[in-house]
Formats: C-alpha cells, structure tokens, sequence
C-alpha cells in the first residue's frame, strides 16, 4: 500500500504544476487567473496572452496527465511493489490523482484549473485508442454548439460510455476513472453550465459551424 500512496501522491503534486502559471512565473506576466475567465488553463491562455503561450501550457498540462498514467505507475518509489491486483489500478488512481491535482493545487492555494487537458493526457496514457473518440466528440459538439465547456463536458462522458461500448467494462480501473473524471469535469463545469442556462455563456465562434454561417 505504501508504493500506491507514494505514487498517487506524486502524481497529484505533478498535477498541482500548472502550466498557466508555470510559463507565467517564467516569463515574468502576471496570474493568468487575475484575467478574462480566471482559469489558468490553455482556453483562458490563448484568449489573453496569444498562442505561443497557450500552447506551452497546453503541452504542459497534457504531459504530465501521461506521465502521471504512464510513467509513475513504473517507478520504484517503495522498497516493496503493490501486489498485482492492486496495481492494475495503479494508472488509473494516478490519473484520478493528477486532475484532483491540477483541480486543487498544493502549490497555488488549491485554486486551480478545469482538468480538461490533463484528463486528455491521462487518457491518452491510459487508453490512448479511445482517445480518437473523446476528440471527435470534443469536435463535434463545439461545432455544433460552439460552446467550448459543453464540449468539454461531453468529451469526457463519452469516455466511460466508450469503455462499456467497445467491451472494455471488464477492465474496472478504466471504468473507473471514466466515471471520476465526467463527474469531476462536469463539476469544475457547473458555472459554464449556469451560463449554458442562462443564456450567458460565450460561444467559439471561429469553431462553431452556426456561427461561421451568421457571420457570413
């Protein structure tokens, strides 16, 4: 049980790493969360400080969602290994535990992002062929919508929806963190949903098919 702790709780320092604040810091700009959305992941990034920016924090916050699934589960961080049931589970409770991470930062006062690219990241470590299928959804519902958090949302429910369709519910650990990482990102989503209802929340136009066609 020691070398899970120890790797869950690396992980979720690694999460804790925010790319927004990361390069900020490097770059001598300011808290990217005092500006537009007060969210310091790549959205935010490129809406108030350009592309090259926000791709730096892009890559950062989807990288350390693969380290965390691929890397640390193989680490020797105990003197003793995890006995093999419980280390099935290893990669998904490091992926759960690097989004808990980039939630609620250690490092920034727990004040932290929406877990949208590290949960990329982590499926991609984890799953790496279903993420064709949290990407097209992604996609296809930011240009059918234009709402870049509904599309979030949807993205990462389809991932335990794709686990059980393609007849993976027989790994529980993927089953598992499907299920955390929709709820979790639905709920770092709820004022983007209080905005969806009240009509309020801004749309991607340059994504969104309905809005391409208005402007034209």
């Amino acid at each position: 049980m020691i070398d899970v702790l120890l790797k869950t709780a690396a992980s979720y320092l690694l999460g804790s790493i925010l790319g927004g604040l990361l390069i900020a810091r490097l770059t001598g700009r300011g808290d990217i969360r005092s500006v537009g959305s007060g969210n310091p992941g790549s959205t935010n990034a490129l809406r108030t400080q350009g592309k090259l920016f926000a791709l730096g924090v892009l890559l950062i916050d989807l990288g350390k969602g693969w380290i965390a699934t691929r890397v640390v589960p193989g680490l020797s961080l105990a003197p003793r290994p995890a006995p093999t049931a419980i280390h099935e589970w290893l990669p998904a409770a490091c992926g759960a535990a690097v989004m808990l991470g980039h939630v609620y930062p250690i490092w920034y006062g727990l004040r932290g992002g929406k877990a949208v690219a590290t949960f990329i990241g982590a499926v991609l470590g984890l799953a790496p062929r279903l993420l064709i299928q949290v990407l097209l959804t992604w996609l296809g519902v930011i240009l059918l919508t234009g709402f870049v958090g509904l599309a979030s949302i949807c993205a990462a429910v389809a991932l335990p929806l794709c686990v059980a369709w393609t007849g993976l519910a027989s790994h529980p650990p993927l089953l598992a963190f499907g299920v955390f990482a929709a709820a979790l990102i639905v709920f770092t989503h709820r004022t983007n949903i209080a905005r969806m209802r009240a009509g309020h929340e801004p749309r991607a136009r340059r994504l969104w098919l309905f809005g391409r066609s208005a402007a034209s």
